[in-house]
């Protein structure tokens, strides 16, 4: 009988993961029980895919920072003056903690948020009412009581909070002077203070880079605080404060670090218990944008920052409707099918450029993949912070 299932992406259940837990042990003992399951079971193949959300990784590491931490390493690095926080991200679980640790760092914080919007899609302000004012957000700039005299009390639409108001709240119970500014430009805070603190997450280079041509005392990125241990925290070299996470009203979990050696252990132990080679990867956020609330699902600083090299490069596939319809347009049912098939078969290698690839999502396999890891474990009650996948490097040749 020809196969008719193509991918199949499963949530595996886990034990709670705590820090220093076996990793290791913990998330392959999980797969291979699931494996087994009467109901639920399933038969490993070659290039099966294991992925685990960040969290469970960090967690083991016991990789998590105090605000006291924060504090101190912004205070060491920047002076612990008036610092500008430049185009924070507006959420409770991603920067809240982390403002209050830089607050308390500090003696004022010139706060500049970008209007109407942050980075990735959280709303000060719809479009629709931006629209009835007399304001250009790539020219002008707002403090807080002509943005209130323009737009009122605006609340996030799915969380409730009028996050000018919080933040402003969160900075002064930390013990520090607020100012906001609202502006599009990351120069504009220039004019309150020399010392600045980029926190936005991708477009983070950029606006490093215009603040110090345009002649800033001390620049720092989010992922500049936290590289270093401090007084024995947890740390993450490599981003810092970047895809860290609220743990407690106290505490940040960081983005997990040195797990290459991980995933390779896994996909080693993998292979000794089934016989198959089993990519492996560690996943944060998918890569996707929430069509309703506008939100880019992209919080973190990449998607997969470990992964086996089986994942590496971008998806080298045919579009089967440009084939039905153009090629083939003259073929139905079997025949069609064997054509495109025998199509898909003899496919080269690199098809970048051809006519017949186009449409094929151009993105990375590892951000396509923990983009369906990330929606398949959910960020909630689910309680699979395993993913596993199988079929994904299939095609409608394969049988």
């Amino acid at each position: 009988m020809a196969r008719l299932v193509g991918t199949v992406s499963r949530g595996i259940r886990t034990p709670i993961i705590r820090e220093g837990d076996d990793i290791v042990s913990v998330v392959t003992s999980s797969v291979l029980s699931a494996a087994e399951d009467p109901d639920w079971g399933f038969r490993f193949r070659d290039r099966d895919i294991l992925c685990m959300t960040e969290a469970i990784v960090a967690r083991a590491q016991g990789n998590y920072v105090s605000v006291d931490d924060i504090a101190k390493d912004v205070k060491a690095k920047t002076g612990g003056g008036t610092v500008g926080v430049v185009f924070p991200i507006l959420s409770r679980n991603r920067f809240a903690i982390c403002l209050r640790g830089i607050a308390m760092g500090v003696s004022k914080v010139v706060l500049q948020l970008s209007y109407p919007a942050d980075e990735v899609g959280n709303h000060l302000i719809e479009e629709e009412i931006m629209d009835t004012v007399d304001v250009d957000p790539y020219r002008d700039v707002l403090d807080v009581p002509r943005y209130r005299e323009l737009f009122g009390y605006h609340v996030h639409r799915f969380t409730g909070v009028d996050y000018v108001d919080y933040y402003q709240k969160l900075v002064e119970e930390a013990g520090a002077e607020c100012e906001i500014i609202f502006a599009n430009d990351p120069r504009e805070v220039l004019k309150h203070t020399r010392t600045v603190l980029a926190c936005d997450i991708h477009t983070a280079p950029r606006t490093k880079r215009l603040l110090k041509e345009a002649g800033a005392d001390c620049v720092l990125g989010l992922d500049e605080i936290m590289n270093a241990p401090v007084d024995g925290s947890g740390y993450n070299e490599a981003y810092g404060l970047l895809g860290s996470n609220k743990a407690t009203e106290d505490t940040v979990k960081l983005f997990p670090r040195d797990a290459q050696g991980t995933v390779l252990e896994i996909q080693k132990l993998m292979y000794e218990k089934t016989g198959k080679k089993i990519e492996v990867m560690v996943y944060g956020d998918g890569g996707f944008k929430d069509p309703a609330g506008g939100i880019w699902e992209f919080a973190d600083p990449v998607v997969a920052p470990f992964f086996t090299e089986g994942l590496r490069g971008t998806p080298n596939e045919l579009k089967i409707k440009f084939l039905a319809d153009n090629d083939f347009s003259q073929l139905e049912g079997e025949a069609l099918k064997e054509a495109i098939k025998n199509e898909i078969e003899k496919k080269d290698a690199d098809l970048v450029g051809k006519m017949a690839s186009e449409g094929t999502t151009p993105r990375q396999l590892t951000d396509l993949i923990g983009s369906l890891s990330d929606l398949t474990s959910g960020s909630g009650d689910k309680g699979t912070p395993v993913v596993y996948i199988q079929g994904y490097f299939d095609n409608y040749s394969t049988e």
